[in-house]
């Protein structure tokens, strides 16, 4: 009877899955396979709020598994070494796994393969698992990839999307291979206190209820802090909990403007994708250089520190950098002023801000997080590489009433509307007796010390 062996990774679903129903389809037994690997803690993308996440992903999985007569076989070690000593014990004949983009992922696809072929065994790599549309499936005339957006998203709008697959409804693992006990989230240690719960069955329960409620006013409400009217799916997009292809197909069945709006922002993900499959260095080094000198030393380090802790004295930039800390988890709004703010007015490197997102970020990925950070510190794909985002004109826009700010600096909740915005403007001894910092550096020179590195003043 033939085996095969599905390696799960960053596709943590049983629902539109092609590996499991390509597995599943050839007939005979399958082992759903996931590998903790000592190697991503080493690159240092196990932090304390992924994990936890992951440990609910892969309980709601082998749940899932469960019920259809199946079970979720964990090992731990080099993934390479642990897939082929499961082919072996299993007498596998074929491997299933998604395609991925970045150099880790590669890597690791180009090692894997090597070692199955020299036992005989064959690699197979399905490509929309984790996006839409694939990297490289729509490229320009002059190009390897697009390096703006607008263009590939017209191009990647006209893609005809695979069909969405169901669950397969049965099947059977080997008894005689064995597992490693399945982590728990309680055995991880400085998790964000609100972080949210991870898995295929409360991923699909939220994007029903968005479809129900959310989308609707997407468009007119995605950028307002306070309302808190976007999907919160990127979590379970990054895990694989949700497949982009569903989500895309789904959001379009519903119509309208806002559904598009929404559809747009996938298709951002598989712009970003397509970038680092192409240029795999942009993950650490800038995509379109300006040659910058970012600021160092004890004053660029002790600004970098109150960023960090939301302790800037910019009320809006605060907020947004206690979310983060607290829910593993910041608004989109919010994750462009902070990187705006640390790269444009603190004049800092991106790369810093960029690593302390994937610290805390539950949905932080290599493609989104470093792609989306040079895009707002102007060395990446943003056709307007000098923009600078204002907190004050950002606050009267998207949190005009303040009530995002009082929400996460409580040491200004008592201060009443619009006013919430500038503290330092509060009459003493109200001032004071906030205990909040006064601004780290004034937007004024902030500005200016800006365009003097970028050679515009």
């Amino acid at each position: 009877m033939q085996t095969s062996i599905v390696l799960f990774t960053c596709d943590l679903r049983l629902s539109d899955h092609p590996p499991l129903r390509a597995a599943v389809h050839g007939g005979g037994q399958v082992v759903p396979l996931f590998v903790r690997d000592p190697a991503v803690d080493r690159a240092g993308f196990a932090v304390p709020n992924r994990l936890a996440f992951l440990a609910d992903c892969l309980r709601d999985l082998d749940a899932g598994l469960r019920e259809r007569g199946g079970r979720l076989v964990l090992r731990e070690g080099d993934t390479v070494t642990e897939v082929c000593r499961v082919a072996a014990e299993a007498d596998a004949d074929e491997i299933h796994m998604a395609g991925d983009t970045s150099a880790f992922a590669c890597v690791r696809e180009r090692r894997l393969r090597r070692a199955l072929e020299a036992d005989g065994r064959r690699l197979y790599v399905h490509d929309t698992v984790g996006t839409a549309v694939a990297p490289g499936a729509v490229t320009p005339a002059s190009s390897d990839h697009f390096a703006v957006f607008t263009p590939y998203f017209r191009r990647w709008s006209e893609q005809s999307l695979r069909g969405v697959l169901d669950a397969p409804r049965a099947l059977t693992v080997p008894a005689e291979v064995g597992s490693a006990p399945l982590p728990e989230r309680g055995e991880v240690s400085g998790v964000s206190p609100q972080l949210c719960v991870g898995g295929e069955t409360e991923g699909r329960r939220r994007f029903t209820a968005w479809l129900r409620s959310g989308v609707h006013t997407y468009a007119s409400r995605h950028d307002d802090l306070a309302g808190d009217a976007t999907s919160r799916l990127s979590p379970h997009l990054h895990f694989g909990t949700l497949s982009p292809v569903e989500v895309v197909c789904r959001a379009r069945a519903t119509g309208g403007a806002d559904a598009e709006a929404y559809v747009r922002q996938i298709a951002w993900r598989d712009f970003h994708r397509q970038v680092l499959a192409a240029r795999p260095d942009a993950a650490a080094h800038d995509y379109r250089t300006h040659r910058d000198r970012w600021r160092d030393g004890k004053d660029a380090a002790a600004e970098a520190a109150a960023w960090r802790q939301g302790r800037t004295g910019y009320p809006l930039v605060d907020a947004a950098m206690r979310q983060l800390r607290q829910e593993g988890w910041m608004h989109n709004r919010g994750r462009l002023l902070t990187a705006s703010f640390l790269t444009k007015t603190l004049y800092l490197d991106w790369r810093l801000g960029a690593r302390h997102f994937l610290d805390l970020l539950v949905d932080g990925d290599v493609a989104n997080n470093q792609l989306n950070w040079q895009w707002m510190a102007g060395t990446g794909t943003d056709t307007r590489p000098n923009r600078v985002l204002n907190p004050l004109a950002q606050g009267k826009r998207h949190d005009p009433d303040g009530a995002y700010v009082r929400r996460w600096v409580p040491e200004l909740a008592n201060v009443e509307g619009a006013a919430v915005h500038e503290p330092w403007k509060l009459p003493e001894p109200e001032r004071s007796r906030t205990g909040y910092p006064e601004p780290v550096v004034s937007l004024a020179e902030g500005l200016e010390r800006f365009k003097r590195a970028r050679g515009r003043s």
